[in-house]
């Protein structure tokens, strides 16, 4: 524990009268005359007691528990999220996106059906409205989630978006792969996208990127989405 303290007597001056003499247009101004009188008055300051004392804390993290506020999450008129997932492509795997099966001979290693663009849809919900990510509220260690369609981890996201009191109001997605090509089944994950959101599909986008033959992504090897959402007070 630490403690400071101190007092210091200052002096100032004060009881200042000033008497004059009328003035007259033919008297000099030599007839003006003034007193001054000072005396020392004691002014105490002191500083604040200071106390510091190391006490033993614990967090949630700690204690294994998710970390939450006692302070209700402010209400905002729209709020901003962005989502990112990536899966390795291998041999005996669905290749599925947006909830469409796209031929290929590789698709996604993952705990549940590996829709890569779907996962960051919800990391992106979930960013937005201040929540944990997908991994927490979902994790890959939960039998119950092996194999499952990742629909139901979107539902969920619009289910909580909803009952925070926000709407989408725009969608902006970006898949990097090269290859298959995405462009034949582009309307069909749009779609599907939209309804499993219950969106208008004009506020849904979808764009999709090679990487240029390079890394892992260029060379066929793994998957990735970038997803953007913006989510407005109802």
């Amino acid at each position: 524990m630490a403690t400071a303290a101190s007092a210091t007597t200052l002096y100032a001056s004060s009881s200042i009268s000033i008497s004059t003499k009328p003035l007259s247009p033919n008297k000099p101004l030599s007839n003006i005359s003034s007193t001054f009188s000072l005396r020392p008055l004691p002014i105490k300051t002191k500083t604040p007691r200071l106390s510091v004392s190391a006490s033993a804390t614990t967090t949630a993290f700690e204690l294994g528990q998710a970390p939450h506020s006692s302070t209700p999450a402010k209400s905002l008129p729209f709020r901003v999220g962005h989502g990112f997932d990536l899966h390795r492509l291998e041999p005996g795997y669905p290749l599925i996106i947006g909830g469409i099966n796209i031929p290929h001979e590789r698709g996604c290693e993952a705990h549940s059906d590996g829709d890569v663009l779907l996962h960051c849809v919800v990391d992106a919900i979930l960013g937005a409205l201040g929540l944990p990510d997908i991994g927490q509220i979902f994790p890959d260690n939960d039998p119950k989630w092996k194999g499952a369609a990742s629909s139901v981890f979107i539902k969920e996201a619009v289910r909580l978006m909803h009952e925070a009191g926000y709407e989408l109001g725009n969608l902006d997605a970006t898949l990097i792969l090269q290859r298959p090509k995405v462009s034949p089944h582009k309307e069909a994950i749009k779609a599907n996208l939209s309804a499993l959101l219950g969106a208008d599909p004009s506020v849904v986008n979808l764009k999709a990127k090679t990487h240029e033959k390079v890394d892992s992504l260029g060379e066929n090897r793994s998957i990735a989405a970038h997803t953007v959402v913006l989510l407005m007070r109802k």
